[in-house]
């Protein structure tokens, strides 16, 4: 009997992505899995684009009625609902950091018997993520800071970014960027300073790429070095016009930015772009925002301490900026995640989903009294 796979279909608002494309659903099949592709109005890839590969189109929702051994497949969290989570989930659940309402989201698991398998804690014997989209997070979130960039220098303090929509290729928002780029110079003068801060990684890669491709020339590229030799808020980042923020935040560190460093009559920061997303994060390095942002409303103002001039500030927070690019961004992650996808029949010794699973059950061991009635038994019944 083969295992079953069953990709659900995503139901955040502008997520255009998927974890396991058609091609990749083709080599799971051949490798022997059941793969059950729900339905779907959201993904950039469309439901015929399924048919041929051997994978069986199903309900959009029916992951929520399938037997109990079958492995949920998804990206983003499951919509907030409270009925306790049966199945085996693999899927980016935000809820290991100490977010928001992360006792309610991991809460669900052991109160259903099922299990999390976090694809953001997925990683290989060198500690490596086996797969990741920050390549193109990075890459979607520079494209929007520069779009802002401009926006505000046409627009002033008044009218935010508007919405945006995804886009079928990489060639179509490049050449958007690539204009907003010229025509912001032609009315600053001048071409935008960005800085970017986790530049050596996939995300600040992507950031740094995209700067490239659209004509920026003057890039700061920080990483552990710049931010090791000082403790933060830097006035680099004031004095620059972008600021894109690629880290990893795994502690607590300083600022890079504060009420307080803003109040510089130096600056020329106009956009802020935190790829990183710690937006409910207690440690989040930049404490000048408190929610996240969508492709309908791009950005936030800051509210300034300080008005020392009349440069606009907004801040970018989408939380899944790479649906900006849904297609090439899901066949990048997928193929990567394939290696390991290939190991489910055996996720319980695969030492790849062991691990997800150990840690699984240590966070869950840290929910608070009343979080999961008799989660503690739950969990042993599991193990």
């Amino acid at each position: 009997m083969s295992t079953v796979l069953h990709v659900r279909a995503e139901t955040k608002p502008l997520e255009h992505r998927s974890a396991v494309t058609p091609s990749v659903a083709k080599k799971l099949v051949e490798a022997g899995y059941t793969v059950n592709v729900e339905r779907s109005e959201l993904s950039i890839f469309n439901d015929s684009e399924y048919e041929g590969t051997g994978a069986n189109l199903v309900p959009t929702g029916s992951w929520t009625d399938a037997p109990k051994d079958h492995i949920i497949v998804g990206l983003k969290e499951l919509p907030e609902e409270d009925f306790p989570l049966k199945h085996t989930h693999v899927q980016f659940a935000h809820c290991y950091k100490g977010q928001g309402g992360w006792d309610k989201v991991l809460g669900r698991f052991p109160r259903g018997k099922g299990t999390l398998l976090d694809l953001e804690f997925l990683e290989d014997e060198q500690g490596r993520r086996v797969a990741a989209f920050g390549y193109h997070a990075g890459f979607a979130g520079a494209a929007l800071s520069l779009m802002a960039w401009l926006w505000q220098l046409v627009h002033g303090k008044d009218k935010p970014l508007p919405g945006v929509k995804a886009y079928d290729n990489e060639s179509l928002l490049i050449n958007d960027v690539k204009k907003a780029v010229a025509e912001g110079k032609a009315k600053a003068g001048r071409l935008p300073r960005v800085l970017v801060i986790g530049a050596l990684g996939r995300c600040g890669r992507g950031a740094v790429d995209l700067c490239v491709k659209a004509g920026v020339e003057d890039i700061l590229k920080w990483d552990l070095p710049e931010t090791k030799a000082k403790p933060g808020p830097y006035q680099e980042i004031v004095e620059s016009d972008v600021f894109v923020n690629c880290i990893y935040l795994s502690a607590k560190i300083p600022p890079f930015i504060d009420q307080p460093s803003l109040a510089s009559p130096n600056r020329k920061l106009s956009v802020v772009c935190d790829v990183s997303c710690d937006t409910t994060n207690p440690n989040n390095p930049i404490p000048i925002y408190d929610i996240n942002t969508t492709f309908d409303q791009p950005t936030v103002p800051v509210k300034l301490a300080a008005e020392t001039n009349d440069v606009r500030l907004s801040v970018i927070s989408i939380d899944h900026l790479p649906s900006l690019l849904p297609r090439e961004a899901s066949e990048a992650f997928s193929n990567a995640l394939l290696p390991s996808l290939l190991q489910l029949k055996d996720w319980k010794t695969a030492r790849v989903w062991q691990q997800a699973d150990k840690l699984f059950k240590e966070k869950c061991a840290t929910l608070p009294n009343g979080a999961v009635d008799g989660h503690t038994e739950l969990l042993a019944s599991q193990s």
